[in-house]
C-alpha cells in the first residue's frame, strides 16, 4: 500500500529528492508462530479479531524505540475515536522530525499496547475504514506538502482552506466565458478581471466567509469568536478618525 499515491506528484518528487523518507514495516514480521499471527479473539466475546499487544510491542520497539527514547518523535495510532486531524495538527507534525504511524486492522488493537507506548490517537473523521493505511496516506500527504521545498509556490499554502479558519474561496481560469453542456454562458466574476489587487483580495475574503458560514457553521462560529477584538479595535479607530475630522477647524 505504500508509498502508493505518495510516490507520485509533489510528494513523490520530494521523496525521490530526499526531502522526506518513508519506512514501511510489516507487522507480520514480528509474529511468533509459524502462521505469522498478529491477532486473536477479543476477551469478553464479540465479533472480529484484535491485534495482539506482544506482536505490536515488538514492532513498535524495533521501529520507533521504547516510549520516551531520545529521537523517538511522535507515535500515532490511526483510530476513529482519536483527535480529528486538522490543519493545526498537520502543521505540528510537519515540524516534527520523526513520526511513527500504527495502522490497525480488524476490530482494532489491544489497549495495553497503546497505553504502554503512549500512542496518540488520530482520526480522519466520523467514519470507519477497513484499516489505518488509507488514513495514514492522507495524513502523510497533508504533512509532506508543508515541508520546505515541496510546493513550488509557498504563498499557496497560506491561502488554502483552514489556514485562516475559513474554507477556501472559489477559483476560476480561462476562458472568461464558458458555455456549459446546457448552453448556459458561465462568466468569471468581473472583479477577478479588474486587475485591482485590493478588490480581488476583499472579494476572496468575502467569498471565503460566505462559503464557510453556509457550509461549516462550526468553523464559522470559531472564526467569529476569534475576531471580535480585532473588529472592535477597527471600530474605535474609525470612530477616532471621524471625531478628528469633525473637530478639525475649517481653513480660513
Amino acid at each position: 500500500m505504500f508509498p502508493g499515491s505518495l510516490g507520485h506528484s509533489l510528494a513523490g518528487k520530494a521523496l525521490e529528492n530526499g526531502v522526506w523518507a518513508l519506512e514501511s514495516v510489516d507487522i507480520r514480521s514480528f509474529a511468533r508462530d509459524k502462521h505469522r499471527s498478529v491477532d486473536d479473539t477479543p476477551f469478553g466475546g464479540g465479533a472480529g479479531m484484535v491485534m495482539r499487544p506482544d506482536v505490536l510491542d515488538a514492532a513498535l520497539a524495533a521501529t520507533a524505540g521504547p516510549a520516551g527514547a531520545p529521537g523517538r518523535g511522535r507515535a500515532i495510532y490511526l483510530s476513529p475515536r482519536g483527535r480529528v486531524l486538522n490543519q493545526e495538527l498537520v502543521k505540528e507534525l510537519a515540524a516534527t522530525p520523526v513520526v511513527t504511524l500504527l495502522c490497525g486492522r480488524y476490530e482494532g488493537v489491544d489497549q495495553r499496547v497503546l497505553d504502554a507506548h503512549g500512542l496518540e490517537e488520530v482520526s480522519l473523521g466520523d467514519f470507519v475504514l477497513s484499516g489505518g493505511e488509507p488514513a495514514a496516506l492522507c495524513l502523510i500527504d497533508a504533512v509532506v506538502r508543508l515541508l520546505p521545498g515541496v510546493m513550488g509556490n509557498t504563498e499557496t499554502a497560506g491561502e488554502e482552506s483552514f489556514e485562516r479558519g475559513l474554507l477556501e474561496y472559489p477559483h476560476y481560469t480561462r476562458p472568461a466565458v464558458w458555455t456549459d453542456g446546457q448552453g448556459v454562458d458561465r462568466v468569471v466574476p468581473e472583479v477577478l478581471l479588474s486587475g485591482h489587487h485590493g478588490k480581488v483580495k476583499a472579494w476572496r475574503l468575502a467569498e471565503a466567509e460566505r462559503i464557510t458560514e453556509a457550509r461549516r457553521p462550526d468553523l464559522w462560529s470559531l472564526y467569529q469568536a476569534s475576531r471580535p477584538a480585532e473588529r472592535g479595535t477597527k471600530r474605535v479607530k474609525n470612530e477616532g478618525r471621524r471625531q478628528a475630522r469633525r473637530h478639525d477647524p475649517k481653513p480660513e
